[in-house]
């Protein structure tokens, strides 16, 4: 890589096609999502040598409930034993992890997982590695706004002194920038109620590749076709 070309500070991933990767070859499901936790476990490691300080990830939305039980229980179940085979090397590279999204409907065992890497990897200082988990957008955006009048009817703030920050600051993501790179595999292109809000002034990069098969080849190409982007955030250079 070259040293002069813009890395973006945060990338943002919408990881598709763990089903459609198990169905070309005749497996279960849920084998392309372990396919697809295998695929994670390389990123995480080379978005962070990349030097990027801030990994997002959509692991679990808030419509993917509505997925067959067992599919449902398998993506818990590896969500839990990730936690588990990861947290050590991901204090020692220096990982913090973060969870992002509504955690009340998860069983015991999985938020104590959460929990769990969020303090190990507490003091990590080379890159943040957001999981959203039971997350959707517009449920964030909603969340946000009944907190926000939640302390204007008591008294707290004016309506009039509500700005963009005061939003950004009541969502999930506050403690993180928005992301400079939204990447999408499996060749669909949309956000499928993804950081709408923090979107707004993203860069997209959507690959056909399925996301098993992303990898550090898959990222250098997402990663030059970012770095040759004219970012102007709505003025003219």
């Amino acid at each position: 890589m070259s040293e002069e070309r813009s890395i973006p500070r945060h990338i943002a991933i919408i990881m598709d096609g763990n089903g459609r990767w198990a169905r070309m070859r005749g497996k279960e499901r849920s084998e392309g999502h372990l396919a697809g936790m295998n695929s994670l476990r390389e990123t995480v490691r080379n978005v962070a040598m990349a030097g990027v300080k801030y990994l997002t990830v959509y692991a679990f939305s808030t419509e993917n409930w509505g997925r067959p039980q067992a599919e449902v229980d398998a993506l818990m179940e590896l969500i839990c034993k990730g936690v588990e085979l990861e947290s050590e090397e991901l204090v020692k590279a220096g990982i913090k992890v973060r969870a992002i999204g509504e955690r009340s409907r998860f069983s015991q065992k999985v938020r104590a997982s959460l929990e769990k890497i969020e303090q190990m990897t507490a003091q990590g200082q080379t890159m943040t590695f957001a999981l959203a988990l039971n997350y959707s957008s517009r449920s964030e955006l909603t969340a946000a706004m009944q907190s926000i009048a939640q302390r204007v009817a008591e008294g707290k703030m004016k309506t009039e002194e509500i700005t963009e920050q005061t939003i950004s600051d009541a969502l999930y993501t506050s403690f993180m920038p928005d992301p400079d790179l939204i990447i999408r595999t499996s060749g669909e292109c949309r956000l499928s109620n993804f950081l709408m809000w923090q979107a707004s002034y993203s860069e997209f990069y959507f690959t056909p590749t399925l996301w098993p098969d992303f990898d550090k080849a898959e990222l250098e190409k997402a990663l030059e076709a970012y770095a040759a982007r004219d970012r102007r955030y709505g003025l003219v250079k």
